[in-house]
């Protein structure tokens, strides 16, 4: 497909579907034929869009990161308008995603986990979308308290991931407000 046509209805709703069915029950669980199924499309019709189930999962994995990014930035900006600075307003919206019902953790680090080495496309994918939302942190950190707060973005980052662990391992939402205390306490060490 080149890129200035639009997906097919088919492609869409192929990769909504693998996308519904991956974060929920995991990609390894759930095979071609049941996403084919659920999507209610021909075998042809997959693969005449994907060449493999490894071809939809990098797909899958670009639209899940697509629909987060927007996710977060209109949660971000419904608790900015509410007063919250944009950390302040990360971190609510972090608690947000923690408390959807079909809360399941990251999709990123989901994926590396099951998939390990056996899709080195997608495994990249994620790292770099690791990489990407580690950066928008560090901008978020350097919009609301100043350059010099970048020195514990790294830490924070890693607070960050661990209440997104910690939220689906232990059902706690208040993982994301432990992580912002944490964070509030290693930028005012910076200022």
């Amino acid at each position: 497909m080149s890129k200035t046509q639009r997906p097919s209805n088919a492609r869409k709703r192929i990769v909504e579907t693998a996308e519904k069915l991956f974060y929920s029950e995991g990609i390894r669980a759930v095979g071609i034929d049941r996403v084919i199924a659920e999507a209610g499309v021909a075998k042809m019709t997959l693969y005449n869009h994907f060449k493999s189930k490894d071809d939809l999962v990098v797909e899958v994995l670009k639209y899940r990161e697509e629909q987060f990014d927007l996710y977060l930035r209109q949660r971000m900006l419904e608790h900015q308008s509410q007063g919250l600075n944009p950390l302040k307003a990360f971190f609510a919206a972090l608690k947000d995603w923690f408390e959807c019902a079909d809360y399941r953790g990251c999709s990123f680090l989901n994926a590396l986990a099951e998939l390990a080495d056996s899709n080195p496309t997608a495994t990249d994918f994620c790292s770099d979308h690791k990489r990407r939302f580690k950066e928008q942190l560090t901008e978020i950190i350097i919009e609301t308290a100043g350059p010099q707060a970048a020195s514990v973005a790294p830490a924070i980052s890693v607070m960050v991931e661990g209440a997104i662990v910690t939220a689906v391992s232990e059902g706690n939402a208040d993982a994301a407000g432990i992580a912002e205390e944490a964070a509030e306490i290693l930028i005012s060490q910076t200022l």
